[in-house]
């Protein structure tokens, strides 16, 4: 797929997922404006923009610069997260606020700040980064398995509001892939997981972009509120 001529907004651009669909839209032609709290550069037409997405005011005036820059975006990818894997009785309340902040919170003001600027243009397409987790609910993982949950379930009730505009809005749910998240986790217990999938093996960039070249089409204007589990999760 060319994504010559669009501008595509990835969160949690600087590592894991999203630096390496960063790479992958500059590779197809893409201008790529990347959010996150850590600097980040890259070649080519990669515009970078600090900004903690837990906060909706950082978000807010984020988005007064992008309009400011660019005055579009096409395709925005909500990939940017934290992840606490703790048993709920010892859980930090910090890390626990954490994850609600950045992955629900964050993916909503994302979201409803570029479809102020998608509407102008009666287009657009909103892809979001889920997990494994919200379908298999696996212990330690309370609060984000919940908050990608309710990634899905935003993605769902907003492709509801916004189908007139003929903005899509759609979840992708990834399974373990080798980043900085995964590494924080017990490896012996997600070589459990995915080995219990029907497809067990972890994911590669190609599976995960496969389904985003799929939501982003232009021909994908009648797929909406839908979400893919890759290695044939329920």
């Amino acid at each position: 797929m060319n994504y010559r001529d669009k501008i595509v907004l990835v969160t949690g651009a600087s590592r894991g997922i999203g630096k390496e669909l960063v790479k992958y839209f500059l590779a197809n032609e893409a201008t790529v404006l990347g959010l996150s709290k850590s600097d980040f550069s890259c070649d080519g037409k990669y515009f970078h923009y600090s900004c903690d997405i837990s906060k909706g005011s950082n978000i807010h005036s984020t988005f007064r610069k992008i309009v400011k820059d660019h005055g579009r975006i096409d395709i925005v990818i909500n990939n940017a997260a934290v992840l606490t894997s703790q048993y709920a009785m010892i859980m930090p309340i910090q890390n626990a606020e954490d994850m609600v902040n950045t992955n629900l919170l964050g993916t909503f003001f994302v979201s409803r700040e570029a479809v102020k600027i998608m509407r102008k243009f009666k287009h657009g397409r909103i892809i979001n980064i889920g997990s494994m987790a919200a379908s298999l609910e696996p212990m330690g993982d309370s609060i984000y398995a919940a908050t990608k949950a309710g990634v899905r379930t935003l993605a769902n009730v907003m492709s509801r509001e916004f189908s007139k505009l003929n903005i899509t809005c759609n979840t992708l749910g990834v399974t373990a892939i080798e980043t900085d998240m995964l590494n924080q986790l017990p490896r012996e217990k997600i070589d459990e997981i995915i080995e219990a999938l029907p497809v067990p093996r972890y994911a590669n960039i190609d599976d995960i972009t496969n389904v985003i070249d799929f939501f982003a089409s232009d021909k994908s204007s009648y797929i909406t509120s839908q979400t893919v589990y890759l290695g044939g999760i329920n």
